[in-house]
């Protein structure tokens, strides 16, 4: 228990430092590559173009991690304490975590990345916190790229090409030939890639438990679920104005489950 407390303080700041590492990069080498274009418009040069669009990524991001963690699963208090009261928790929409130390309502997981319980309150902000993650992660590769193939002037048109750059840079960066900034950025190319796809897998697994209106917790536990039609799970996570909390976290985009918890 010890190492899974410990585990849930050290993989929030390690998300924190990736996303601190990845905006100076940004800001620092990729945006600056861009601006060396002078036949590019003003208006609609790539520096802005890719600014705006890495920090709409960005945002969303980090705006749907900061609601992941304030929107902490409904604590059932009754349900708390001796093992005679947690049973009479309603099964199985109710489960105990030994790391939070409560009972959540609809539980899914614990998020060891957000240090907090997914649930009835915030899936819709941890579903939109990994898309927005994946895709940040997939398009700061892709500037990435583009940037040590104009520094060192390599050649990705072959398919193979991003698979050796790692084991070649590394023999090169001990020759003399590869600098030190350029094989931080090569090594974090390879951590976008895991990190983009880990999220965008979890996220399709997650979309896919809902349309089915199930969460991990039940699956794990075999437990049968009420066949409902996939829009009416689809609407009790994202809301009706799903598109708006698509775009802009908020808060309340008027899903099912902030309605029955605000009466």
């Amino acid at each position: 228990m010890l190492a899974l407390r410990l585990l849930n303080v050290v993989a929030p700041a390690y998300f924190l430092c990736i996303s601190l590492v990845t905006f100076v990069l940004q800001l620092f080498l990729f945006l600056p590559s861009m601006r060396e274009d002078p036949s590019a418009a003003r208006l609609f040069s790539p520096a802005l173009l890719h600014g705006a669009f890495f920090l709409f990524l960005s945002t969303n991001a980090l705006g749907n991690y900061v609601l992941v963690i304030q929107n902490s699963p409904d604590d059932l208090d009754a349900c708390q304490g001796t093992a005679a009261r947690r049973a009479l928790c309603p099964p199985p929409s109710a489960h105990f975590c030994r790391v939070c130390a409560r009972v959540t309502l609809r539980h899914d997981h614990h998020c060891f990345f957000t240090g907090n319980c997914i649930g009835s309150r915030n899936m819709r902000n941890f579903i939109l916190f990994c898309l927005y993650t994946s895709l940040a992660c997939l398009y700061s590769m892709v500037a990435g790229v583009a940037y040590i193939s104009a520094v060192l002037s390599i050649s990705f048109a072959h398919p193979l090409a991003f698979l050796t750059l790692l084991p070649t840079s590394i023999s090169q960066f001990f020759s003399g030939a590869v600098l030190g900034p350029e094989m931080f950025v090569i090594l974090m190319l390879y951590l976008w890639f895991a990190i983009g796809l880990a999220c965008a897998g979890f996220c399709c697994h997650q979309l896919l438990l809902i349309l089915r209106g199930q969460t991990r917790h039940q699956v794990r536990k075999g437990v049968a679920v009420r066949a409902r039609p996939w829009r009416k799970n689809l609407q009790e996570v994202f809301g009706k104005r799903w598109l708006l909390g698509l775009l802009v976290p908020m808060f309340n985009v008027g899903s099912e489950s902030s309605k029955q918890r605000d009466k």
